[in-house]
C-alpha cells in the first residue's frame, strides 16, 4: 500500500510539472507592445518630409526617415547609406532559387541601412538586416521609415 501511495504522489508531481510547462512563456517569439513595432505604420505617422511638425519618435528602416537631429537640432529627412548584409550574401548563394544576386548596389533591399543627418553628417541610427531568412520574404525586403508626431 505504501508503494501505491508513492506512485500516486509521483504521478501527481509529473502532472503538475506538465501543467507548469504549458504556462511558460515561449522564448524566441517577439512580444510587441505597439502595432508599429510589428511592421505596421500607424495612420497618423509622418512618412515624408516633416515640414516643421514636432517629432516624438522615429522608426528607422530602409527609406529616409523624418527626424530631429540630436546633434544639430535640425528637423529633416535622413540621408541613407547602405552596406551588404548577411541576408544579401545568402541571396547570392541561392541564384538557382531567386535568379538574382543581392550584392549589386542596385539590389540593396537586403542591405544594412545607416541613417545620417543631412546637415551635420552625423550618424543618427542604423537599421541592420541580419536575418538570412529575409531572402525568402520579398514583401518585407523594403520597409518604410516613419515618425510619430509629438
Amino acid at each position: 500500500m505504501n508503494n501505491e501511495r508513492v506512485e500516486k504522489i509521483v504521478l501527481g508531481l509529473r502532472k503538475e510539472k506538465r501543467m507548469e510547462r504549458k504556462e511558460e512563456v515561449v522564448v524566441g517569439v517577439p512580444v510587441y507592445e505597439n502595432e508599429y513595432q510589428r511592421g505596421m505604420i500607424p495612420p497618423y505617422a509622418v512618412v515624408g518630409d516633416p515640414k516643421g511638425i514636432p517629432i516624438h519618435q522615429t522608426i528607422y528602416r530602409d527609406t529616409p526617415a523624418p527626424f530631429n537631429c540630436p546633434y544639430c537640432g535640425a528637423t529633416a529627412l535622413t540621408t541613407v547609406r547602405s552596406k551588404p548584409s548577411l541576408a544579401a550574401f545568402v541571396g547570392c548563394l541561392m541564384p538557382m532559387m531567386l535568379g538574382v544576386c543581392f550584392l549589386f548596389p542596385s539590389m540593396d533591399c537586403l542591405w544594412h541601412k545607416y541613417h545620417y543627418c543631412p546637415k551635420c553628417q552625423e550618424k543618427v541610427a542604423d537599421f541592420e538586416k541580419s536575418d538570412p531568412c529575409a531572402v525568402m520574404d520579398p514583401p518585407h525586403w523594403t520597409q518604410d521609415s516613419f515618425a510619430l508626431a509629438g
